[in-house]
């Protein structure tokens, strides 16, 4: 079996070095780094984790738990926290719940048996009991991402303002002179879907306009929900003139339901949601859409991980939130 000293024999360097090289533990030049990665490859030296993990307490490994790697908004979550999680030398392992609560308690229990020194979770958090269990398989680091969890408030959380975002997309479609706005919602009993919502009621109220259950349908943040839900809406007489989608699947499934009753957005209903994707400048009309910063909410969830992981802890847990940005293109017209 190749050993440390064989690659640091091949590599004309010291033992530490190659540690050095392999563990990120200090710089290296980029000349004595080639070398040796050059030798681990002639070689094929691969190190023994299972027997440095046993030493050093550490597997240099990150757990990331997600609904869903389908989701343009996950997908580049998950790839934000890959970059980060590598330039400081840990391998990140994915998990995907679909958002079912016993699946996601599978998935937490996996990551404590490989021994993950720390996780990234964006939680289902629906059930009740939900935290207790999960509370019993975190045993180490963890910081909630997207989603917080009643239950959990001493976790550190990187999110966005919520409610702020609705109240962005909301609000602009009253300036654009809409008053009867439907709303596609979220899945309930995520603190997402709440805030949401709460965003989009404080909108209205502060126009004076009434909220009206009849214009509120559950999407579930789900494509083809989202569709159902903006059918009934398009339903309802008087029709909305507007609807407000929650998620970016949520608005896939909007603009579906619009195409399908042989409307046209905006020109018979105008369409903002929270979320924006890349591909989203593809739709006709182009779409208006609230935007999270995706990369500086992952960037800042594997710094709060990391700072749990190389140092004392902080003494309060953390609390960052981020602000959306409105970004306004094509989809929500201005009406007399």
């Amino acid at each position: 079996m190749t050993t440390l000293r064989d690659v640091a024999n091949r590599a004309g360097v010291s033992i530490g070095s190659v540690s050095a090289v392999i563990n990120r533990t200090a710089p290296v030049s980029a000349t004595l780094r080639l070398r040796v990665l050059a030798a681990i490859d002639e070689l094929g030296y691969a190190p023994d984790g299972v027997a440095r993990s046993l030493k050093t307490g550490r597997t240099r490994t990150i757990g990331l738990v997600i609904p869903d790697i389908t989701n343009p908004l996950f997908a580049a979550l998950a790839a934000t926290i890959e970059r980060a999680c590598d330039a400081a030398g840990y391998a990140l392992v994915l998990c995907a719940t679909a958002d079912d609560p016993e699946k996601e308690l599978r998935h937490l229990r996996l990551m404590r048996t490989q021994r993950a020194d720390g996780l990234i979770l964006v939680l289902s958090g629906v059930e009740p009991g939900n935290a207790e269990a999960i509370r019993r398989l975190v045993t180490m680091p963890a910081v909630l991402v997207d989603r917080t969890l009643r239950g959990l408030a001493d976790f550190d959380s990187v999110t966005v303002d919520n409610r702020a975002a609705a109240r962005l997309a909301v609000e602009h479609m009253i300036r654009s002179g809409h008053r009867r706005i439907g709303i596609v919602t979220g899945r309930p009993g995520i603190s997402i879907s709440t805030d949401r919502f709460e965003g989009y009621r404080e909108a209205l109220a502060e126009a004076g306009i009434p909220l009206d259950d009849d214009l509120a349908a559950c999407g579930d943040f789900r494509i083809e929900t989202a569709m159902r839900a903006a059918a009934a809406l398009l339903q309802r007489r008087p029709q909305p003139t507007a609807v407000f989608s929650t998620s970016n699947l949520t608005t896939i499934g909007v603009m579906r339901a619009i195409a399908e009753q042989g409307l046209r957005c905006p020109d018979d209903v105008s369409v903002a949601g929270i979320d924006d994707f890349e591909w989203s400048t593809a739709f006709s009309p182009r779409l208006t859409a609230v935007v999270q910063p995706v990369q500086a909410i992952g960037g800042r969830a594997v710094e709060c991980l990391l700072a749990r992981l190389s140092g004392p802890p902080p003494a309060e847990p953390v609390r960052d939130v981020f602000a959306p940005q409105l970004v306004v293109r094509e989809s929500c017209r201005v009406i007399g």
